[in-house]
């Protein structure tokens, strides 16, 4: 299973100024756990501006993006060393990731964001990630990071995201200001009900920049692409390996649509390029049969398109066989046409992978 973890600022501060140690080396226990069950995790940590305050003496600053922008300059490889030292206890390497959202908008930065995941969960790296707050501006900031938690879990396709808060759950009401306020334990509407939206109120610490809101928002974003959501404690004792169990702590946010379904829809219905690659009858054959389409298999590009556009796949005859999204731009592919995978590096200069269409990002007519 491949689980995207949100910590926020306030759950790995223990609700203090400080970055607390104690709760991380904890933490680190569990998200080493998961990896030596066979689950797949991405961490998407909060904290650089919290780890800057504390470095810096908690200084009087004024409100703004410089600052803000200045604090996570000097706190985020403070916080980085912190994560590579409680880590390195458990013996395992971690790796830094800065996202804005231009990142994910464009469609080739987006899989260029993909692969490097990809690639860092298969070697059992744990991809850090924080938005890349020291370069963003309001353009391009994400603003939290539980929305860029969810986007995260979209751009790799993740089973479950864990969004841990210093709350148990999501409540009909603050439970800090309403006792008799209950826990909403799952939401498996297609529609999160209104009164929901209403009972997550404002912002709940002066530690971060989210709250309840920013975590529903990052809920429904989500389990429109797939994956099933959970908001618990960070504090409740191996709630990573009890929610990998399939526990039922927190609120829980069922899937709307199938990972799948939604890669479907976003080819079907996304901008489709110009651009229609011919392939011979075994390559047809292979696709059919849910193959990947290999250079080898083309026999005519027609178009201009570039990396990560949505191109139209015909037989010899002319038929659409299907829709994909291309791992190369149409001059690469010219240059690839007929040729093995194996020869991509040295006639490009570099490799993408070894598919020109990976059967994920196909859909058969």
């Amino acid at each position: 299973m491949l689980i995207v973890v949100k910590l926020g600022t306030s759950t790995l501060t223990s609700g203090t100024p400080k970055i607390s140690p104690p709760f991380l080396v904890e933490f680190a226990r569990q998200i080493t756990q998961l990896q030596a069950l066979g689950h797949q995790v991405i961490l998407v940590s909060s904290g650089a501006m919290a780890a800057g305050r504390e470095k810096l003496g908690y200084p009087q600053l004024p409100k703004g993006l410089p600052a803000k922008q200045m604090l996570a300059a000097i706190g985020q490889p403070r916080l980085m060393a912190i994560y590579e030292q409680i880590f390195g206890l458990y013996g395992r390497t971690v790796a830094q990731v800065l996202l804005t959202r231009a990142d994910l908008a464009d469609r080739r930065r987006y899989l260029n964001a993909r692969n490097t995941l990809t690639a860092l969960i298969e070697q059992g790296t744990l991809p850090i990630i924080n938005e890349n707050d020291t370069v963003a501006t309001e353009e391009i900031r994400v603003g939290d990071n539980d929305n860029l938690s969810a986007l995260v879990a979209n751009v790799v396709e993740a089973d479950m995201l864990i969004l841990l808060t210093d709350q148990q759950g999501l409540f009909t009401a603050d439970p800090r200001t309403t006792p008799d306020a209950k826990l909403v334990e799952e939401v498996n509407e297609s529609e999160i009900p209104q009164a929901i939206w209403e009972s997550a109120g404002g912002s709940g610490t002066k530690l971060g920049t989210g709250g309840m809101v920013t975590k529903l928002q990052a809920a429904d974003l989500a389990r429109r692409s797939g994956t099933m959501v959970v908001i618990a404690q960070g504090t409740e004792p191996n709630i990573l390996t009890r929610l990998a169990n399939n526990e039922r702590i927190g609120t829980r946010f069922m899937p709307v649509i199938s990972a799948i379904e939604s890669r479907k829809r976003y080819i079907l219905s996304g901008r489709l390029s110009p651009g229609q690659i011919t392939v011979n009858d075994g390559a047809a054959s292979a696709l059919k049969r849910g193959g990947s389409l290999l250079p080898i298999g083309m026999t005519r590009i027609n178009g201009d398109f570039d990396r990560g556009d949505t191109v139209r796949i015909l037989d010899e005859s002319g038929r659409e066989l299907a829709r994909g999204i291309s791992t190369y731009s149409s001059a690469d592919l010219a240059r690839l046409r007929g040729r093995h995978s194996d020869e991509i590096e040295s006639l490009l200069g570099y490799d993408y992978g070894d598919e020109v269409i990976h059967h994920n990002d196909l859909i058969l007519l």
